[in-house]
This record gives structure tokens, sequence and C-alpha cells, in this order.
């Protein structure tokens, strides 16, 4: 990591965490969110394209949806350039995944590491024989104590939100719903 730099796209709750472990390294962080966070230390870049031309390291914690649909696309990883890393541990819906594997097969960048990918389980078999890939299956949050602390959130949301009207945890696009009374 030594010399790198990293950018996050999805500044919510992971990409955070993210973030503040990267520190510990001591290597210069931005992001792209959709809107700017109040209080983070950490570079904000108002499009994608800039936080990728500012980086080495391109991390996406992205979540799918319409807006975010093939985000990574070949004009930003053009502009990650030949020594940038993609991670990919967001959805598999935010990278044109042809694009991505063309990236990698003619050197615009040189690696990629994907957990998530665009039609899951199938991945596209361009990214399945790059030599400067590494693919894990949906995996990332896999672990007994995430899942367990996954289910424990659930629950207490729930119980936030029949209790006291509101979730623990909410998500932007949630945040206008009332609770029924």
């Amino acid at each position: 990591l030594r010399g790198r730099s990293v950018g996050i796209f999805g500044m919510g709750r992971i990409g955070l965490a993210i973030a503040r472990r990267l520190e510990a390294f001591g290597l210069p962080i931005a992001y792209h969110n959709r809107r700017q966070v109040e209080g983070l230390s950490y570079e904000y870049h108002g499009t994608l394209k800039g936080l990728a031309e500012a980086v080495d390291t391109l991390i996406s914690v992205a979540p799918g949806g319409a807006s975010t649909e093939k985000a990574v696309n070949a004009e930003i990883l053009s502009v990650l350039g030949p020594n940038g890393v993609f991670v990919n541990i967001g959805r598999g819906s935010t990278v044109d995944e042809a694009a991505l594997a063309a990236a990698l097969a003619n050197g615009t960048i040189a690696a990629a590491g994907l957990d998530v990918f665009a039609d899951e389980p199938n991945v596209p078999p361009a990214l399945l024989a790059a030599p400067n890939t590494s693919l894990l299956p949906h995996v990332g949050s896999a672990s007994e104590h995430t899942r367990r602390a996954m289910a424990d959130l659930c629950v207490d949301n729930l119980i936030s939100w029949f209790s006291q009207g509101r979730a623990l945890t909410p998500v932007p696009e949630t945040e206008k719903v009332k609770a029924r009374s």
C-alpha cells in the first residue's frame, strides 16, 4: 500500500469503516458520494471521474440502482490509469463488466479484486480468465460474526421502528417514511 492513494465510491457506513481502517496505513483517502458527508476530513470529489483521476486505488461500495448502474465504465477505468487497482465489494451492477475485462486485458488498469458481479452467480468468462484479477463469490460479509451482527441490527431496527417510529440505521430513501400509529 505504500505510496498509493485510495478513493472510495460510496461513503456510507461500509465506506466509512474502510476509510477509517485505511487511515492506519497513512494513505491519502478521497471519496465520491451522491452528496458530500459533513464532518469528514477526506477529500470529496463531486464526480466519480474526478475521484478516479485523483487516486490509483478505487474501492466501490456504492449501492445498486439506476443512478449507479455501470457507473464504473471505460472512461472511469481509463482515468484510473495503468497503475490503477479497482476493487468492488458494493454491487455488481455498478460496473460495466465488459469494459472492466477489456481494461484488465489491455493494461488500461493494473488489477481488480471483485466480490460482486452483475449476474451472480455467473461471472463473465473474460473476468474468470484474467490473470490480474482476484475473484470471490460474494462472501465479503460471510463471517459468522458479521452475519450475527446483521441479524441483531435488523431486529434492533424493527424494535426501534415499532417503538419510536424511526429506524436506528435509516437509508436516505426511507427518511420520509412514517411509522403507522
